[in-house]
């Protein structure tokens, strides 16, 4: 067999896979979000999509903080993990990956132990003595069922999809040039904000791209760490499909948060252009 009869062989079933579980469910997400209950052509659902503005914001701006949050905690430890030996760096990658092979709820489920009124905190708090007592009863820190939880339940589950794309271009980043820039006279911050965060932005870039976008998109999270005190639009295009049964307006709450997905990878390709490096995305 040919190169190019083996190449097409091997290429066969990754369009399988696209075709059912990529292609298929996106025409199925426009059919929905474009007719009505009784399947004909209608834009009624986009219409109602205006009344879950607020919503669709409100999930934005939880995504940017955690986000955010992701960027400040995780780039130090990245860069930092760049400049150990090789055998340390293994061991500390393996430390940030560890999590990640745990399934997703039994993560967010050990916080809701962590930060539940009688949980790990709450009683660590209480066996030091500094947790108010109130006719005899201690009154928990009321840590769960809070926005606060909510963003640490994103930060927690989504930071390592932050440090290992950076990680990745950072430990790629030649000494020398960094050598070189302090040979002329640059101090260690600026050699970092002229040097190393241009050549690492590929990797941030993705980094942003990986926590941002399942952070706007959740539902579970919100669910079991705000106590649905905290409604975010993936709680919406989740409540829509289970119990409302209107298929049609989640659909279209689906198909407008897909594009905001599609700006943000646009917006990540824009910036990325002419960029080496590992940790890119591409459309």
């Amino acid at each position: 067999m040919s190169k190019r009869g083996l190449k097409g062989l091997l290429d066969k079933p990754y369009f399988l896979w696209s075709a059912l579980f990529i292609i298929a469910p996106l025409i199925m997400v426009a059919y929905y979000a474009f007719t009505d209950r009784s399947g004909a052509f209608s834009l009624t659902s986009f219409n109602q999509i205006f009344d879950y503005f607020p919503t669709i914001l409100l999930s934005i701006l939880y995504g940017l903080a955690a986000t955010i949050i992701c960027i400040v905690i995780g780039y130090p430890f990245a860069y930092f993990l760049s400049k150990h030996t090789k055998r340390t760096q293994r061991t500390m990658v393996l430390l940030v990956m560890l999590p990640m092979w745990m399934n997703f709820l039994i993560r967010t489920y050990s916080l809701m132990t962590i930060l539940g009124d009688s949980g790990v905190i709450n009683s660590f708090l209480s066996a030091i003595g500094l947790l108010k007592v109130v006719d005899g009863e201690v009154v928990p820190v009321h840590l769960i069922n809070t926005s606060g939880a909510v963003i640490l339940g994103m930060v927690y589950n989504f930071l390592p999809y932050m440090i290992l794309p950076i990680y990745s271009v950072l430990s790629k980043v030649d000494n020398s040039l960094l050598e070189a820039a302090q040979d002329l006279g640059s101090s260690k911050l600026h050699t970092i904000r002229r040097v190393v965060l241009p050549l690492s932005l590929p990797g941030l870039l993705s980094g942003i791209t990986m926590v941002f976008v399942p952070c706007v998109s959740t539902f579970y999270i919100t669910q079991k760490l705000g106590g649905g005190q905290i409604v975010l639009i993936g709680d919406v295009i989740e409540s829509q499909f289970q119990s409302a049964n209107n298929y049609n307006l989640g659909a279209a709450l689906s198909f407008v948060l897909m594009i905001l997905i599609f700006i943000c990878l646009g917006a990540v390709n824009y910036f990325d252009r002419g960029k080496e490096g590992d940790g890119g995305v591409v459309i």
